[in-house]
């Protein structure tokens, strides 16, 4: 199950998603995360999970790591598909004991769960065809006016794409752990809820050791290599918008609108 959580991963590759300025999809992700939650109807739906599709296949990003990234998160979706399903009020189609299906519910209930899976396909594209220091850069440019009210963006920058970019491997240290101390004859999937949150402090304990002994030796690595945060600081890289910038964010915008708009008409 560890092993299906693909968050912070990058997928190196030259297609016109991977071009683009990561200022560009960060902003596209904020403009694709305000239309999908103005969706109301079938239409807006259809047109916001075009746009969805479009992006995964012009990155060459395979749909079963989609897939297969969502398998651990699969519990939460169902449960909240269910919660709509059960206590939406409106017009009873099926009663049981305590719950009662309405037509309004099943319609919520299917929207929910669409709506969440486009969500985490949508956000997982920005870390699948964004390097971590494409996005360090992206999201300092983007922040670089907060710095004139002595916001440390630089800093808080570099903190968040270290997070998303340990992520992963504090997953497979994590599998590293649960599988040394299987074989040692730990049990972790029998027994009450008490007796399975106890066994997971054999697995606790060494990850945060490991965690913070990776800490230290990343902020090691970093001094030895002179880093004083972002003042005087040059890129190899710098970043610039290109036509194709232009009009991706342009057909963002243009999806946006149109999905607001053909909400106020509940399509």
């Amino acid at each position: 199950m560890l092993k299906d959580i693909t968050l912070g991963q990058f997928f190196p590759g030259n297609t016109i998603v991977h071009r683009l300025d990561p200022r560009t999809k960060l902003i596209l992700v904020i403009v694709y995360i305000v239309a999908l939650f103005s969706a109301e109807g079938v239409v807006t739906y259809a047109l916001v999970f075009a746009a969805l599709a479009a992006v995964v296949a012009l990155s060459k990003i395979k749909l079963k790591v989609i897939l297969k990234s969502m398998k651990p998160l699969l519990f939460i979706i169902l449960l909240t598909g269910l919660l709509n399903l059960f206590y939406t009020q409106g017009t009873p189609l099926l009663s049981f004991w305590i719950f009662t299906i309405t037509r309004e519910g099943i319609f919520n209930a299917l929207f929910m769960v669409l709506r969440i899976a486009m969500l985490l396909a949508g956000t997982f594209m920005l870390t699948y065809t964004t390097s971590p220091i494409s996005l360090t850069d992206g999201l300092e440019k983007l922040l670089n006016p907060l710095k004139k009210i002595k916001v440390p963006v630089h800093e808080l920058s570099m903190m968040m794409c270290i997070a998303l970019r340990f992520i992963p491997t504090l997953i497979e240290e994590t599998d590293k752990i649960i599988n040394a101390q299987k074989a040692r004859g730990a049990d972790f999937e029998t027994g009450s809820i008490i007796r399975r949150a106890k066994a997971l402090i054999p697995i606790l304990v060494p990850l945060f050791i490991s965690s913070f002994r990776r800490a230290d030796e990343l902020a090691v690595a970093m001094e030895c290599r002179c880093y004083h945060g972002g003042e005087g600081r040059t890129r190899l890289k710098e970043l610039h918008y290109q036509p194709r910038d232009y009009l991706a964010l342009t057909e963002g915008l243009v999806l946006a609108v149109a999905v607001i708009v053909l909400a106020q008409f509940g399509l």
